[in-house]
């Protein structure tokens, strides 16, 4: 087959290194095989569980939804990896929360290397060890009033089986992550929601058969909606600022170089999946707590406490009685994790000497200072356009669901959305680039 190395890989391309170059097709089977291992993991039921109190009570609670499509369905089976990637994620938000703050962490990212940022992720695993046993004990406690024999034993064993889960859970995402293709953590996540939409599109269908011509055009609705959302999705995450640079004029030996015309593209969205996945995240973090111990009855600060997260679940529950308190705080947070996500990845600063080095420059803009300025100022509107757009997308379909009625699809929002289509994005640019490395290789042996 016949390829040019200036175009991108067509389908056929892609598809049939799959299936011939030894590298992918081995990365594509581990990634699989690893995420079927991860799913396998969600049917492991914990010991000791009254299954049917268990399930007649989670049908009532307004959690649920949620925390399922996040776990793949783990939390209402509670199984074994019922906690999934969420402690992992909560660490990794808490470390760069911290990086930011203190000069020693920001010391280790920045000027360390690869040393440093191993360093730094050995950190991040002991806090989601620590993060799985605070969430283990909670789920425990809550699931004691379900356990056949409950006490200190059911506890133990409940808190040993979802932590070492969780943590096994982790391993495989770094595993996916380097010898297979995508990001382990976003895979994880993308494979839990697609877990839970069949059961979901059947709900939807069944609502539609039984519930009239009306139903049926609130469905037809919903559904164009969410059509509608993921095209808009697929264009942010492919929209960049081109800013245009000139290669100054090198002379080695005799031959001399002209000016070369390039450009330095600025994603619209830098942080991808990342700032929805981290604001929802957060919102899940109360609302999770307040469930897990919402049937203590404990009294002084344990009971307070217990009181305080309940009181912040509700304030944050989409359907509850304040649904704008929900919306104003996530906007807030995806806007912040916009800007963090976007300060973390770009540094105008070093752009700048990168480009002085490079001797690039931005026409009509001085280097150094004032090129870093321009880069911030492009990069600062480019987020929160970008931030806005997710803020969109974040309060449409929720606002549909709720004006149409239709609740099937509960869950099912714009986390999932902007979750399924960017990492589908993002595995796909990755298996595109490692084609393209394929195709250079046979190029330099021929």
């Amino acid at each position: 087959m016949t390829v040019s190395r200036d175009k991108a890989p067509t389908a056929q391309e892609t598809f049939m290194q799959m299936a011939q170059a030894a590298g992918l097709r081995g990365r594509l089977l581990v990634t699989v095989g690893l995420l079927i291992l991860a799913r396998l993991g969600v049917f492991l039921p914990v010991p000791g569980i009254d299954r049917a109190r268990f399930s007649a009570e989670l049908q009532n609670s307004p959690f649920v939804g949620l925390l399922d499509f996040f776990s793949g369905g783990g939390f209402s089976a509670l199984g074994i990896f019922a906690l999934g990637i969420l402690p992992y994620i909560n660490a990794s938000i808490i470390l760069q929360l911290l990086t930011a703050a203190i000069p020693a962490l920001e010391n280790l990212q920045k000027n360390e290397g690869e040393a440093g940022r191993r360093k730094i992720g050995q950190i991040t695993r002991y806090v989601a060890l620590g993060w799985s046993v605070i969430q283990s004990i909670g789920l425990s406690l809550w699931a004691q009033r379900f356990a056949v024999e409950p006490g200190a034993f059911f506890v133990f064993e409940t808190v040993l089986a979802l932590t070492a889960g969780s943590m096994f859970v982790m391993w495989l995402s770094e595993l996916i992550t380097e010898r297979g293709i995508g990001n382990g953590a976003s895979l994880l996540i993308f494979v839990n929601i697609v877990a839970v939409l069949p059961r979901t599109l059947g709900q939807t269908i069944e609502l539609a058969q039984t519930g009239g011509r009306e139903t049926v055009g609130k469905v037809i609705v919903l559904l164009l909606v969410f059509l509608v959302m993921i095209v808009g999705i697929v264009f942010v995450q492919e929209g960049s600022r081109r800013i245009p640079i000139i290669t100054a004029r090198r002379q080695v030996g005799k031959r001399l170089y002209r000016e070369r015309k390039n450009y330095l593209p600025l994603r619209l969205n830098q942080g991808g999946v990342m700032p929805i996945i981290f604001a929802s995240a957060v919102l899940i973090l109360p609302t999770s707590l307040a469930g897990i111990t919402s049937g203590d009855n404990s009294n002084g600060l344990l009971g307070s406490i217990n009181q305080v997260l309940i009181q912040i679940a509700n304030y944050l529950n989409p359907n509850g009685q304040t649904p704008w308190v929900y919306v104003a705080v996530y906007l807030v947070l995806i806007l912040f994790f916009s800007y963090f996500y976007a300060s973390l990845i770009i540094n105008p600063v070093d752009m700048s000497q990168n480009l002085k080095k490079m001797g690039a420059s931005i026409p009509g803009i001085r280097p150094g200072r004032a090129t870093s300025e321009y880069i911030e100022r492009v990069l600062n509107r480019l987020t929160l356009l970008g931030a806005i757009f997710l803020g969109l997308v974040a309060v449409v379909p929720t606002a549909v669901e709720s004006a149409t009625g239709v609740t099937t699809f509960r869950g099912l929002g714009a986390t999932s959305l902007l979750i399924l289509v960017g990492v589908a994005i993002d595995t796909a640019k990755q298996i595109q680039t490692y084609v393209i490395s394929q195709r250079y290789e046979g190029m330099v042996k021929q």
